[in-house]
């Protein structure tokens, strides 16, 4: 019954566009990315508000490679009931060569674009958002960061267009 009621409102959310909340209209950059130094744990720091992670916290996403070749995609929170919340899916290259493009699905054929906009040299964090401006995730291997990362974050996510007043930061 859960994975039901999960299923239903990730597709209501997929119906339900999200605000556009990115204030520049200039082209978002695309990391390249290796695809086996980027599978493995990420924890979110922050993210633009969205209806599919609302009373979330805490929330990790795990990436592998799949017997099929695509990745599985793991997404875990803590909801406020203090229960995970856990939604899988699978994603798929969707640009050229070790283009940071990514399309994602957690059911049916219904996909979703995924772009690594920027990452650490070391893979270390990674800001990841689409095209038009509705989404935004900061992943970091690290459960926590420290004040200057946070802050360094703000500029980067600054320069891509996005207002970092308006994520929602891990606590």
């Amino acid at each position: 019954m859960r994975l039901i009621l999960i299923a239903a409102a990730l597709m209501l959310a997929a119906c339900t566009p999200n605000p556009v909340y990115r204030q520049s209209t200039a082209p978002l950059p695309v990391a390249s990315i290796e695809q086996a130094r980027y599978l493995g744990l990420w924890h979110e720091q922050a993210r633009l508000p969205n209806s599919f992670e609302e009373g979330c916290q805490r929330a990790t996403a795990e990436y592998a490679v799949r017997e099929d070749g695509l990745i599985s995609v793991v997404n875990t929170c803590i909801a406020a009931n203090g229960e995970s919340r856990v939604a899988r899916g699978r994603a798929r290259p969707a640009g050229e060569g070790d283009e940071g493009k990514l399309e994602v699905s957690f059911f049916g054929p219904f996909w979703a674009k995924y772009w690594v906009l920027q990452r650490g040299e070391n893979y270390e964090w990674s800001i990841v958002g689409e095209p038009e401006g509705r989404y935004l995730w900061l992943l970091t291997r690290e459960r926590e960061i420290t004040p200057e990362q946070r802050a360094d974050f703000e500029r980067r996510i600054t320069e891509l267009g996005y207002r970092p007043a308006e994520l929602v930061w891990a606590p």
